[in-house]
């Protein structure tokens, strides 16, 4: 009795699952996965060669807090394009469900690893280190989630996401003390590029909509990647 009862629940959650998993918005053209997968291909390639620059750098000439500052914010950038270019490009089925887990959930992996090497440069200021703690802990919810419920509080997360990414106004003050204008200038033209792709994210009936979007999460990412750039071993 007790397995019958066992697999019904198992069943059910299968069924539930299998029903989620067609929910990926309309299907796309050939032409318009071409122009994705380059897109995403672009951002893929710079990120790794960024990514290795910085790290190489600051592993020359910075401390041991930045050093570890860049392998974290090098790595979630890699991750987070990879994982993407991996869903996007994956056709309709299960695993492009499970696949979308680790798409959204990268994207809070990205916002926090990106914040992380701005902060830790004035993480003794009770300010920041809470800021930065806050980011990393709102980054553990959004992934939980994501992982524990896809599907649903999806426009939850949108709002998670740029509320993470404009929590930096919370300490505008004190970050200010820390790091050159110039970087803050690309902090904030970067999140603002961030948050107009939002519009072509939600836009789904517009034809190009994703490639559009993720041409603004790349370009964003490239402006951002510039920022730390001038933060690390100021």
């Amino acid at each position: 009795m007790m397995c019958r009862i066992a697999a019904t629940i198992v069943f059910q959650g299968f069924s539930t699952d299998m029903t989620d998993q067609f929910r990926f918005g309309r299907p796309y053209d050939f032409h318009e996965l071409v122009a994705d997968g380059i897109v995403h291909g672009i951002g893929v390639v710079f990120a790794l060669i960024g990514a290795t620059a910085l790290i190489f750098y600051a592993t020359v000439w910075t401390s041991y807090a930045e050093m570890a500052a860049a392998w974290i914010y090098g790595l979630g950038l890699v991750i987070a394009l990879a994982v993407s270019f991996t869903y996007n490009m994956w056709p309709h089925s299960r695993t492009k469900w499970i696949l979308r887990r680790f798409d959204h959930s990268a994207i809070f992996v990205l916002i926090a690893a990106t914040y992380t090497p701005f902060l830790v440069k004035g993480a003794h200021d009770w300010t920041i280190l809470a800021l930065l703690i806050g980011i990393w802990v709102t980054a553990a919810v959004g992934i939980t989630l994501k992982c524990r419920y896809p599907g649903r509080y999806d426009r939850l997360a949108i709002l998670l996401y740029l509320a993470m990414g404009w929590s930096g106004a919370l300490a505008l003050g004190p970050i200010s003390q820390t790091l050159p204008s110039i970087t803050l200038l690309l902090i904030i033209v970067g999140g603002c590029i961030y948050s107009a792709g939002v519009v072509f994210h939600v836009w789904e009936r517009l034809r190009f909509q994703n490639a559009i979007w993720h041409g603004f999460v790349v370009t964003a990412a490239a402006v951002h990647y510039s920022a730390v750039v001038t933060a690390i071993g100021h």
